[in-house]
């Protein structure tokens, strides 16, 4: 009998097997076992998955001795979102993160000067989201912990030297990626593969549009490409677009800021806790604390999400980005 399994559980399954760590293969499990379909046709698949969740939560809790070597490439999340930077040699990845972040990789001309990840912290207004620096795509070997890498994070920037056959350096990067069972998720419905594909979020940087002369080579680039994507000119010299550019990751990162103050005091908005869109009251009560979630008497709201400045709103409320929310049991 056909499982008809959803696309949903492609997905976590292709997670569940780029995963490093037992918590990482528990959480994408449960999230196949979550997606299947309950009938006769996946009973085995279900039972299956069951004895392997078993399994990892054995093997999770039980305490090893022996110590094992840990990719570079297993970089815990930090912050509001993880984002990974890749691209061909000397595009700017480096110097994004030099000039965005707290983190020092060494920048230079000379090819391949990023020989391993680095991560740092990049302010978004009063948020922190992590930005790693990567070695460049080549055609002799890309790392799979580093094709892993970019199947865990949150969001995918993709940058290209505008002066050196931008066109090229894209379609050479989407083909490394595909072959590799990856895509920009704006390609999806796109591509015809036989094998299935983990669509990832993406953004795609041109860099070195040092200066308004360069806009007919960007604009030349974008007609070469007959591509529709999510892209931004920026300059890592001279800090073009750099604003909108956090914007714009703060936007596709899919998350909203929300304040909450005590009766009668000030808002503190130093900071925020950084939530998912959608986020309703009462989830958002039990993430300020859990007493706040079983035992929330009221809430009032200021902010877009408000119809008037303090309204009363119950647990199905659905915030907005920089709503202030005053709790009380």
């Amino acid at each position: 009998m056909p499982t008809n399994l959803p696309a949903d559980y492609f997905n976590a399954e292709e997670r569940f097997r780029s995963a490093t760590t037992p918590e990482d293969k528990i959480k994408y499990l449960e999230e196949m076992m979550s997606t299947i379909p309950k009938h006769k046709g996946t009973d085995h698949l279900r039972s299956d998955l069951r004895k392997k969740l078993s399994k990892l939560k054995a093997a999770a809790t039980s305490k090893k001795t022996t110590k094992k070597q840990v990719s570079p490439y297993h970089i815990n999340k930090e912050g509001a979102g993880q984002i990974v930077i890749i691209g061909c040699t000397n595009a700017g990845k480096s110097s994004l993160v030099q000039t965005q972040t707290n983190a020092e990789p060494e920048i230079s001309q000379v090819p391949f000067t990023t020989w391993s990840p680095m991560p740092g912290m990049m302010y978004i207004d009063n948020v922190q989201v992590q930005l790693i620096d990567t070695p460049p795509f080549c055609e002799e070997y890309i790392d799979p912990e580093f094709l892993n890498l970019i199947r865990r994070v949150d969001l995918v920037l993709i940058m290209l030297d505008l002066h050196t056959d931008p066109v090229q350096q894209l379609k050479f990067i989407y083909q490394e990626l595909q072959e590799n069972r990856i895509a920009p998720q704006h390609l999806e419905g796109l591509i015809e593969v036989e094998d299935f594909l983990l669509y990832v979020p993406s953004l795609v940087l041109v860099n070195k549009y040092d200066n308004e002369e360069y806009e007919e080579h960007y604009q030349i680039f974008k007609e070469l490409l007959d591509l529709d994507c999510p892209m931004l000119p920026v300059s890592t010299k001279t800090g073009y677009n750099i604003d909108t550019f956090k914007q714009t990751v703060f936007d596709m990162l899919g998350v909203i800021r929300v304040y909450s103050k005590a009766p009668g005091k000030e808002v503190d908005k130093t900071a925020p806790f950084v939530i998912e869109k959608g986020t309703v009251m009462g989830d958002f009560a039990g993430k300020v604390h859990k007493d706040f979630q079983e035992n929330l008497k009221s809430a009032r709201i200021w902010g877009t999400s408000a119809d008037f400045p303090g309204q009363m709103v119950s647990r199905t409320h659905v915030l907005e980005d920089e709503d202030v929310v005053e709790l009380q049991i």
